[in-house]
């Protein structure tokens, strides 16, 4: 090692100075660091006392890899996180340092599904395995068939990748991750599968894929396709099924999401194209969020370079961002990095053999959006799209340059390949000396730049603003749930708006940086996404937030200016009624009270003697008889506040009737407790979530065309059935005519308390049993046994 680098291992790069006021810590980080990152030993006599204390965790725990050194290391990893600078993401502050069996990379993109039922659900368990450690998983599901495919040797038709699907999804919603966090997952198809329609189309039911984020993986072939309004041939494995206009199929993916926000666009040409490794890998997947695509085993490694932290003078004509700072936190947060991937476990020997293969790093920000807003930038503006640049480039530069000299002192990563490596065009587009340093040394890693979504760490650093996120909104009222299962509401500011108001007091005017998310235009958004691309390797997870009431064809424009403008990939978000508001403008504390008020119980209702209802036939292939779920509603008319009423109609009741005894309690106890709930009022579409999410240890079963895991998942998706038909308008709102009544009657459905009286048949199981000159017979089924 020559002196220089020498040197370099051993100064101090120090922190950035101190020239924004102190401002205290919310509940709300101290709240999130409590639920999700403080470490607790199953004893209870060790553990994280503090924030601090958990810094000290992960500081000495991604030091013990440095040898003598460790002791200088682990300051210097210390000193990076104190205040919140780096962020290492959530499975490494939760993990590290703990003894826990468990991985610190977030997310993994799996191996290639065979197109074979054995490799199917060898695929399956590998992701079984890969969420119980706490990993996020995305697949490519574009290996598999198309729906009505012959399968030579069994004579039959293929079941398609969307059914398959179904059983990941079933398999995510029983599988707890690593602490309190369920699995994620990201399901990709690529555009020209024949079964791309139905996948586009999969979410518009709401309760199916609902652990799946789904993105298609959009060639250029395609937009050339769309430009040129030429046929688009749906192909696998060297066969055409059949062909459509391209426009159609990218009009249909644009009303799709435009509808219920998915799927994603990925673009996917444009990601191999830009790839470090392109001679080496073919990606065709991403993790959960979509910020790093990755070839089959590919694991994702995640941190955070908290941008709002090094704006000095905020507020100010001399605000800026402490580039001499940024640097030092930069390097030091690459070795932190690259030392997770030397004391991670991994959930599969095929994910650690890629990650010490290549050392694939994800360093990111957060807190963009309150940088800006602190340094006078608004948001989309021409000075923020230059300053994101710069700030990126920085970023870029000292990243490959701290990699570089790693390379030096440790050795680069075992497949890098020089002559190969430096035509990438990211390091082309490096500076000069850092490119020298590659040739010279080799890298490290063979990435280093990704951008998370990053928002629970940012709400555990005082609420900054998340990734390369605007505000979303200043002050908030936030309802939070207590152990003794009170609530509370919280008032939540965002960072920059608490360092302004300290600075400035309560009742100073906001300067014109401080816009929020809802104010911003689409191509505002995109032209920001777009800036931060040209220096990340990877990729970007952002979502473009629109008004519902965007025009179809400006929201379509939206994508084609973020494949215009160089981005990898683009989701939005647009409030529908599948999937409602995600976000949504915070409320004031005068609106969440009038909330807690309108949503507090409400006296139970007394049944009327006639009630609306449907009646749904199930077929459970483990069960030999049919079963009947009836859903009986109440008409109500409720005073809109205006002096007016408006007429709904509320599912009040359930009956779940069988001939099969052997579900006689179960279903007793069942119908009284969903009835229960129903009559209480409210939102009660809860209950269809948590009946869908019971896993039959048995094994579940296919319900036409779809998996579900247990028959109370089934009875579950027929509750979401119909409480779909009542939001939709779908049942009429009146009793039965005087005519229909006439001739039904009048008579009350009881609930069924008790058995009904007689004796049950041994091969119905219904209590219709009867004594007929001398011979016990069943008068359902014929059944006859003389005595």
């Amino acid at each position: 090692m020559d002196t220089a680098l020498a040197d370099w291992t051993q100064s101090d790069h120090g922190t950035p100075p101190v020239t924004q006021p102190q401002v205290t810590l919310q509940k709300i980080s101290t709240d999130i660091w409590d639920m999700k990152y403080r470490f607790r030993s199953p004893s209870g006599d060790a553990g994280d006392g503090t924030i601090e204390d958990s810094w000290d965790r992960v500081a000495h725990a991604l030091s013990r890899c440095e040898g003598r050194k460790a002791s200088h290391w682990q300051g210097r990893f210390r000193d990076q996180l104190d205040d919140f600078r780096f962020l290492p993401a959530g499975r490494i502050l939760s993990g590290a340092g703990t003894g826990r069996n468990v991985t610190l990379f977030n997310c993994f993109v799996m191996g290639t599904i065979p197109d074979s039922l054995g490799g199917i659900f060898d695929m399956l368990k590998e992701a079984a395995l890969t969420m119980q450690q706490g990993g996020g998983i995305g697949y490519d599901f574009s290996t598999i068939r198309p729906k009505g495919s012959r399968v030579a040797g069994v004579d039959a038709d293929a079941s398609g990748p969307l059914s398959f699907m179904d059983v990941w999804d079933a398999m995510c919603r029983t599988i707890m991750s690593a602490g309190s966090r369920r699995g994620a997952m990201m399901g990709v198809m690529r555009d020209h599968h024949p079964d791309i329609l139905s996948f586009v189309e999969a979410k518009r039911d709401r309760d199916r894929l609902r652990n799946f984020n789904l993105s298609v993986l959009v060639s250029d072939a395609l937009i050339r396709a769309v430009d040129a309004d030429a046929d688009w041939p749906l192909h696998f494995d060297g066969k055409v099924h059949d062909t459509l206009r391209a426009r159609d199929l990218w009009d249909a993916i644009m009303k799709a999401t435009y509808d219920y926000a998915e799927p994603g666009v990925i673009f996917i040409d444009r990601i191999n194209a830009a790839n470090n490794l392109s001679w080496l890998e073919d990606i065709a997947a991403t993790n959960p969020c979509g910020e790093q695509p990755l070839p089959p085993y590919g694991a994702c490694l995640l941190g955070s370079v908290n941008l709002s932290r090094f704006v000095t003078d905020p507020f100010s004509p001399s605000a800026r961002l402490d580039t001499d700072g940024l640097k030092s936190c930069v390097a030091t947060a690459v070795r932190m990095m690259d030392n997770v991937i030397d004391v991670s476990n991994f959930p599969l020997e095929a994910q650690r053999k890629e990650a010490v293969n290549k050392r694939r790093l994800g360093l990111g920000v957060t807190g963009l959006g309150d940088a800006l807003v602190m340094c006078g930038l608004r948001y989309g503006s021409e000075a923020a799209v230059e300053a994101v640049e710069t700030w990126m480039g920085t970023i870029a530069n000292e990243a490959y340059r701290t990699s570089a000299r790693l390379a030096a002192e440790k050795g680069a990563f075992p497949l890098f390949e020089a002559d190969q490596y430096l035509q990438a065009p990211m390091i082309q587009a490096l500076d000069a000396d850092v490119r020298d340093l590659i040739a010279q040394h080799g890298i490290r890693n063979s990435h280093l730049t990704s951008i998370a979504p990053t928002g629970t760490i940012s709400l555990l650093a005082n609420n900054t603003s998340g990734g390369v996120e605007p505000v979303f909104g200043y002050s908030f009222v936030r309802t939070v749930r207590l152990p003794d299962g009170g609530q509370v509401d919280e008032t939540v500011e965002d960072y920059a708006y608490r360092v302004f108001r300290t600075m400035f007091g309560p009742d100073a005017e906001l300067p014109d940086s401080f816009v929020e998310a809802d104010a911003l235009t689409p191509r505002e958004h995109v032209v920001m996404q777009a800036a931060a691309q040209k220096w990340i390797d990877s990729s970007i997870s952002k979502t473009i937030n629109l008004p519902r009431d965007i025009a179809f064809e400006t929201f379509k424009n939206v994508y084609r200016q973020a494949y215009d403008l160089g981005c990898k990939g683009c989701t939005t978000y647009r409030p529908n009624d599948i999937t409602g508001s995600v976000l949504s403008k915070p409320e004031t504390a005068e609106q969440a009270k009038q909330r807690a008020t309108a949503a507090a119980p409400t006296a139970i209702a007394t049944r009327p003697v006639e009630l609306p209802g449907q009646t749904y036939k199930v077929r459970w292939p483990h069960s030999e008889h049919a079963i009947y779920v009836t859903i009986n509603d109440i008409i109500e008319d409720i005073d809109d506040g205006a002096g007016a009423t408006e007429r709904v109609r509320k599912p009040f009741e359930v009956f779940i009737n069988s001939k099969n005894m052997d579900h006689y309690a179960w279903t007793l106890a069942l119908t009284r407790m969903i009835s229960a709930v129903f009559r209480r009022g409210g939102d009660v579409r809860f209950v269809a979530e948590e009946l869908g999410a019971v896993f039959d240890p048995q094994g579940g079963a296919f319900v036409e065309g779809r998996y579900a895991p247990s028959l109370l998942a089934v009875i579950g998706g027929v509750i979401e059935r119909h409480l779909n038909a009542l939001d939709s308008g779908a049942l009429p709102l009146t009793l039965l005519s005087e005519q229909a009544r006439g001739r039904a009657g009048t008579a009350e459905i009881e609930e069924i308390a008790a058995p009904p009286p007689g004796l049950l048949c041994p091969k119905c199981h219904q209590p219709s049993l009867i004594k007929q000159e001398g011979c016990i017979t069943c008068s359902g089924c014929g059944y006859s046994k003389c005595g």
